[in-house]
């Protein structure tokens, strides 16, 4: 399998994981406005950023090395405000198009971990 950037593994967790909430919150309403206020939510950064920090003891050596690579990205000047909270929730993101890539089966463990979260 070919090696993929983590920038993009960011990319790519960002729409799975938003993907991922979206069907769990057109369960949970039928109203647009509130549709989208719980989904915003759960997709923003800082609850992103909450998600990794409750992973951490759960997540293995080699997954705690591709978070702190991710983590130590270079990002863009207009998030220099929240930049601790934006490099964390581009290591969640990562961590995500990773094990969706990678490791079905491990995807599947940590979104059930994740359900008591959301």
């Amino acid at each position: 399998m070919q090696e993929i950037n983590l920038r993009n593994y960011a990319y790519l967790g960002d729409a799975v994981w938003e993907l991922y909430i979206r069907k769990k919150t057109i369960l949970m309403t039928n109203n647009a406005k509130k549709l989208h206020q719980l989904t915003t939510s759960m997709v923003k950064t800082q609850f992103q950023c909450d998600l990794l920090q409750f992973l951490d003891e759960y997540l293995t050596d080699n997954e705690q090395e591709l978070s702190r690579r991710a983590r130590n990205l270079s990002i863009p000047v207009g998030r220099r405000g929240i930049q601790h909270e934006y490099r964390q929730a581009t290591a969640f993101e990562a961590l995500i198009g990773w094990w969706y890539l990678n490791d079905k089966e491990r995807y599947v463990y940590i979104l059930g971990l994740l359900e008591g979260k959301l």
